[in-house]
């Protein structure tokens, strides 16, 4: 993943919403990622993150990592995550040598930090990135919580059928994570936010709006040439995780502000607890 600037989706879905002037002035921002000054000191401070990769059948996760502040060390274009996904995890023991995408995200104070790059090495208590993209997001959208720390709990495992909990997680979420991939930029972590009930179930799938942002697009551009995508729901009060790994859509005459919603396919849901 070494080219820099927007690829063909990105482009694509900025020239049919009509943005591709204002999406210009912001490539800029994909340049090579280093992280130190301000970047390094956000990441030190930071207790939570959201990683999406593939486990070993190759099927694409999002998930949570906790720790204390300094769990996240970053040194140049390294970033050394001092945890890993647990027993019980979608993505417990996943390959070293596949590109990932790293949400570093402060709920309370509304500051977000992406970053792409190679999962170089993957132990069962450390994760090390070479980071290839690392950029800020705006604060719009994000909702105040406060990152718990639950209790273990074995997972449950479905073909992606939505039951009782599952649902209910759901319609309550004002907050929800998003992985996406590109066959040669990699994968991608972004943020969701809305009111309470933004993402709606519609039969076997979920569906919610894309609200205005900063026109890079870089989630739907990914959509635009890979359906592979993966959800994490997480209740923030107990502790409770929903993963669910599918496929989505664009859609572009959907109700809304911006006409533009994203369809989603669960194939496979992990309900577990985090942290």
């Amino acid at each position: 993943m070494s080219a820099i600037g927007f690829h063909e989706g990105e482009l694509s879905v900025q020239r049919k919403a009509g943005v591709s002037h204002d999406a210009a002035r912001l490539e800029g921002m994909l340049r090579p990622a280093l992280l130190e000054g301000g970047a390094k000191k956000f990441l030190a401070q930071r207790e939570f993150a959201a990683i999406t990769a593939r486990d070993g059948a190759g099927r694409m996760w999002t998930t949570a990592l906790t720790g204390q502040p300094g769990f996240l060390d970053a040194a140049g274009t390294t970033l050394t995550v001092h945890t890993a996904p647990g027993p019980g995890d979608p993505l417990h023991g996943l390959p070293a040598h596949q590109q990932v995408g790293l949400l570093v995200i402060e709920l309370a104070i509304r500051r977000r930090v992406r970053i792409n790059g190679e999962l170089v090495r993957s132990a069962s208590d450390e994760l090390e990135i070479a980071a290839e993209q690392a950029y800020g997001n705006c604060p719009q959208y994000i909702h105040p919580h406060t990152i718990t720390q639950p209790a273990s709990s074995l997972p449950v495992v479905t073909d992606g059928a939505l039951g009782e909990v599952e649902t209910a997680l759901i319609e309550s979420a004002d907050t929800f994570f998003l992985g996406t991939s590109h066959p040669t930029r990699g994968a991608d972590t972004s943020h969701k936010g809305g009111e309470p009930g933004f993402v709606r179930i519609d039969g076997p799938d979920l569906w919610w709006p894309d609200f205005p942002g900063n026109n890079m697009f870089n989630s739907l551009g990914n959509i635009a040439v890979d359906p592979t995508t993966s959800l994490l729901f997480l209740d923030f009060a107990t502790g409770t995780a929903l993963h669910l790994s599918g496929t989505a859509t664009l859609q572009w005459d959907a109700p809304g502000e911006t006409g533009r919603a994203v369809r989603f396919h669960p194939t496979r849901a992990v309900l577990n607890s985090w942290g």
